[in-house]
């Protein structure tokens, strides 16, 4: 009998760490259409946001219900909530979330200079295991737990901890290298220990302080693949993420595709689909208002650019002398139309004219002047939410999707407890 292949799959954080970047942040429909562009792309699951945070809730629910559409599938939409009781109850409670990442810090460094004598750290691994049977009483699906700082933490403590939390129900454990702080070596002997030790899928999420998180992060997941275990990378579109970063979609996969040491060695999901890589690269810029490194892997606007003599001879010649993968597999190629003549917008002072206009140019009709009304009033909402002119897909979205539209659009006003005379 044929021995399965472990598999590498991607979690994709941007609606979570990459919109917790200092400075930067995207709208609720932006962040929409990034689950959207994820989907099509064919990865695993998107950490699409904060239960327990109310502003989220009505864009977490619309989002459920896209996915309850099949709008938004098979991608996972899993939700971050710290590692307490309290927070899994007020996530099931404010949302109809299913999977749940559950984060608690593990270092001695945070037990002691975050916590500050509140938990020990048997405490924390109490505190945990509670948070994953009350996940598993709340109906939740699937289960990660995090261990965040894992890589400054002690190693035989975080055996102990993720085997507490594979023991009381967890799917798969989170090592996090919050601070950027191992090596391609380090995380490689400290994955494979936990690994071999507990027996439970690793998740890998890798921040690039010290400038080496993709390499760090596909160390990472070959360890637990070594070891027997499937392993999951988080990555942010064009990684953005906390400080310096997270490890970026598209050279995590293009790493695991083409490095010598992956490339037909080491199984990656089979749905992705980077033909979608630059439109979703380009999308996330527009949207953080971060323009692409001109030396982006992939995506950048030199990552196929040859001036010097023997280069562009040879690349000529044959693309494989200074190229190791085509542009054409990123979705890159075509070209791109630039209106360089009228525009009509359409935007938060829209007329129904021209708001018509935009529309029948992406050949989408309306079926009387109400219904162009009506979309005409959710395109000004995403106006004032975004404040700058909306893509062909966020208005097709939109016309789609009026109803869901509408929830992503409106935030629950904030209760205050009366005060009592």
């Amino acid at each position: 009998m044929k021995k399965k292949q472990n598999i590498i799959r991607i979690i994709d954080v941007t609606n979570r760490d990459g919109v917790q970047t200092s400075r930067l942040g995207l709208a609720k429909l932006q962040k929409t259409m990034i689950n959207m562009y994820l989907n099509d792309m064919g990865i695993y699951q998107s950490e699409f946001g904060f239960p327990v945070t109310s502003h989220e809730t009505n864009y977490l629910n619309a989002n459920l219900e896209l996915a309850k559409l099949g709008a938004l599938k098979p991608i996972i939409l899993e939700g971050w909530v710290r590692a307490i009781k309290e927070d899994v109850i007020k996530a099931t409670q404010k949302t109809n979330i299913r999977h749940l990442n559950l984060s608690i810090s593990t270092s001695d460094q945070m037990i002691q200079g975050k916590f500050k004598g509140k938990y020990s750290k048997t405490d924390v691994i109490n505190e945990m295991v509670e948070a994953v049977k009350e996940a598993k009483r709340c109906g939740i699906k699937t289960i990660g737990v995090n261990a965040e700082d894992a890589s400054r933490s002690d190693l035989e403590y975080l055996v102990e901890f993720a085997m507490a939390a594979k023991e009381s129900g967890a799917c798969r454990v989170r090592y996090c290298d919050t601070l950027g702080y191992d090596d391609p070596f380090t995380i490689y002997d400290r994955v494979a220990h936990l690994a071999s030790a507990v027996r439970i899928p690793i998740e890998l999420h890798c921040h690039n302080d010290l400038g080496m998180v993709v390499a760090v992060s596909v160390a990472g997941a070959k360890a637990a693949i070594d070891s027997g275990v499937d392993a999951y990378i988080n990555t942010t579109v064009n990684g953005l993420g906390e400080r310096a970063g997270n490890a970026d979609l598209v050279s995590v996969i293009l790493a695991i595709k083409h490095s010598s040491g992956f490339a037909g060695k080491y199984k990656l999901d089979p749905s992705i689909n980077l033909k979608k890589a630059w439109k979703i690269a380009k999308y996330a810029s527009y949207a953080f208002g971060i323009p692409i490194p001109v030396n982006q892997v992939a995506v950048g606007e030199n990552a196929f650019a040859h001036e010097s003599g023997i280069h562009a001879d040879g690349a000529l010649k044959d693309r494989r002398n200074y190229e190791l993968y085509d542009f054409e597999e990123l979705g890159r190629g075509e070209p791109e139309v630039i209106e360089t003549g009228r525009q009509i917008t359409a935007g938060e002072y829209s007329g129904i004219k021209g708001f018509r206009n935009v529309y029948e140019k992406l050949q989408i009709k309306f079926k009387d002047k109400n219904e162009a009304t009506k979309i005409l009033e959710l395109v000004r909402y995403a106006n004032v939410h975004t404040q700058k002119p909306l893509t062909q897909d966020e208005l097709a979205f939109i016309a789609k999707y009026p109803n869901i539209a509408k929830k992503i659009f409106v935030m629950a006003p904030l209760t205050q407890k009366r005060r009592k005379k």
